[in-house]
């Protein structure tokens, strides 16, 4: 299972529809947020996400509408019993956050606060997949992220093995693991019967940023990508001041960097009765875009290959 819910999909002006800017990630019950905006927790609430298996948050930069949710998340968990560390990843000084959050409550959290810096390139590994940092294109430092998961199995060839005097059962498995066995006194490799390997998925998320080349790079062939389509293309001058991107902006990444799917997300308040315009600017570029929305959630499939 790969899930995506949206839990802040507004600008840096929330509005009574679109929370500031979080993101919940559920990979195979694992949680993480990508940004945790004022109101998080009670976000997650509304979800119903949980919050026992939230492992880490990952900040993309220090603006207010991206990082307010955190005290009052940590407090809460604490109330709750939790003894887990919580880790938070972000730029530089993302020590010191962590340290004046552990103080503002004025009482001793029941866990650690694990606070790690990243920089452009950083690469997390986990069981199953990783987290790869990118350098994004804001007004103050600031980080992207994709989530990649790593490649499977390619796929068993049953009628082969069979062929080859194999009988099914365990030594199935290890050649689909990789592994060669000796049937009959004859060595037969995983090769023989497995395809080649499968992508895993691949969930890139952008924050507040210009479209820059790293973005591009870090995006293509992405199940899905997350970008930032705060303006229309009529704010054009406003974008470029600010270092945010248009819908248009947006969806030409996804074009150019062959993405499956694109989400817009950190949508205007200018916008807040009515999306119609940053959809049809991006759909003029790239098909399979859609506007994000608080508490809209969706599954991320496996590729068939």
């Amino acid at each position: 299972m790969l899930r995506v819910t949206f839990l802040g999909t507004g600008g840096s002006l929330p509005t009574p529809d679109r929370n500031p800017s979080a993101i919940m990630i559920n990979r195979e019950g694992e949680l993480m947020l990508l940004d945790c905006g004022e109101g998080t927790q009670q976000q997650m609430m509304r979800a119903k996400t949980g919050m026992k298996a939230l492992t880490s948050i990952f900040i993309t930069h220090f603006h207010a509408d991206h990082i307010l949710g955190i005290p009052g998340l940590i407090q809460t968990m604490s109330f709750h019993g939790r003894t887990e560390p919580l880790k938070i990843y972000g730029p530089h000084h993302v020590h010191e956050f962590a340290r004046i959050l552990s103080a503002l409550g004025y009482y001793k959290l029941r866990f650690e606060v694990e606070a790690i810096d990243l920089e452009p390139g950083d690469i997390i590994k986990r069981d199953g997949y990783s987290i790869h940092v990118v350098k994004t294109d804001h007004s103050i430092p600031s980080l992207g992220y994709a989530i990649v998961e790593d490649e499977r199995p390619g796929r068993f060839n049953r009628q082969k093995a069979i062929e080859l005097g194999i009988a099914p059962g365990p030594l199935f498995s290890k050649l689909h693991n990789g592994q060669s066995v000796e049937v009959n006194g004859k060595i037969i490799s995983s090769e023989d019967v497995v395809g080649n390997p499968r992508p895993g998925r691949k969930i890139v998320y952008t924050g507040d940023s210009r479209p820059c080349k790293s973005i591009l790079e870090i995006s293509r062939n992405a199940d899905l990508l997350i970008h930032d389509g705060t303006l229309a293309k009529d704010q054009q001058d406003w974008a470029i001041e600010s270092k945010h991107s248009t819908a248009e902006e947006a969806a030409t990444i996804a074009r150019d960097g062959n993405v499956s799917s694109l989400i817009i997300t950190h949508v205007s308040s200018r916008y807040s009765d009515d999306t119609t315009v940053l959809l049809d600017e991006a759909t003029n570029i790239f098909k399979n875009v859609t506007i994000a929305e608080d508490l809209m959630e969706l599954e991320i499939p496996l590729q068939k290959k």
